[in-house]
């Protein structure tokens, strides 16, 4: 019985399910005629000579006559792997070249491209950290730093420089400055944000505690990303100078700060007293 993983892969690498079946067939029972090898592997008759073709032209099957008989062999595992790999280099190679040949560079990309689902935003973001050349700037939360630690690792074993704004309890770079009030910042804003800023060149920012509703937005216009840095920068600021005071000093800013967001936003009494007594 093949597994769903392993025949959802190999549809990766470009065979059909019946290929899978064919191919996976021979590999426990070899050599075999086509009959046998369509009841071994539950595919049709009338499509087994077809599949096992396709499988030839792919030479990943091969046929020898055994007098009036026609039996089939597999190519072993080892080998077929080494030849994907190979065809697969050689694709990408290619692909590049073209991609890159016709790529503007120059021309001034301004879209707003949305992402959606959590899982895919991490996904594309473990991509673009992975390309990154000089500079990653975040204001991310202890659960997403979490799945993006290992890239950013990397990254930072590249020379990468790493800044940012980190809503969490254990500061996981050193170059990072640790949010303050974290418990009350979420309690008014109900809902984790995040934004990367990557080599002063694109940003992703948005909402991503949503699960699979989680949407942000993918952009390289030069504005967005000045502002982008420019609001993680200040929020450095502004959490850095925070932990200098002390005592009635450090009260007497937090009430200020809160007083300040409580008129900016508009916020009842009732909506103060609940954001802001964490």
């Amino acid at each position: 019985m093949i597994s769903e993983s392993i025949l959802n892969d190999m549809k990766k690498l470009g065979f059909s399910a019946y290929e899978v079946k064919a191919y996976m067939s021979l590999l426990e029972q070899y050599p075999i005629n086509g009959y046998g090898l369509s009841k071994a592997s539950g595919i049709p008759r009338s499509r087994i000579y077809e599949v096992l073709k396709s499988l030839e032209e792919k030479q990943v099957v091969f046929e020898q006559q055994d007098g009036d008989a026609t039996l089939y062999y597999p190519l072993e595992p080892t080998l077929l792997i080494r030849k994907l790999r190979e065809d697969l280099t050689a694709v990408i190679q290619r692909v590049d070249q073209m991609a890159t040949s016709q790529f503007n560079r120059t021309k001034e990309d301004q879209r707003m491209i949305m992402i959606k689902d959590r899982e895919k935003i991490l996904g594309f973001l473990k991509l673009l950290l992975g390309e990154s050349k000089t500079r990653i700037a975040l204001s991310i939360w202890e659960e997403e730093i979490s799945e993006l630690l290992e890239p950013l690792q990397e990254a930072e074993s590249r020379g990468i420089k790493i800044r940012g704004i980190y809503f969490g309890k254990t500061l996981p770079f050193s170059t990072m400055t640790a949010h303050r009030r974290v418990d009350r910042y979420l309690v008014e804003k109900k809902e984790r944000h995040i934004s990367v800023v990557l080599d002063d060149e694109q940003v992703i920012s948005g909402v991503i505690s949503r699960g699979a509703d989680s949407r942000v937005t993918w952009i390289k216009d030069p504005g967005f990303v000045a502002i982008s840095e420019d609001y993680i920068s200040h929020d450095i600021m502004i959490n850095q100078y925070s932990e200098t005071l002390a005592g009635d000093e450090k009260d007497a800013f937090e009430s200020y700060s809160d007083l300040s967001r409580k008129e900016y936003y508009d916020y009842s009494d009732e909506e103060f007293e609940t954001f802001f007594e964490k």
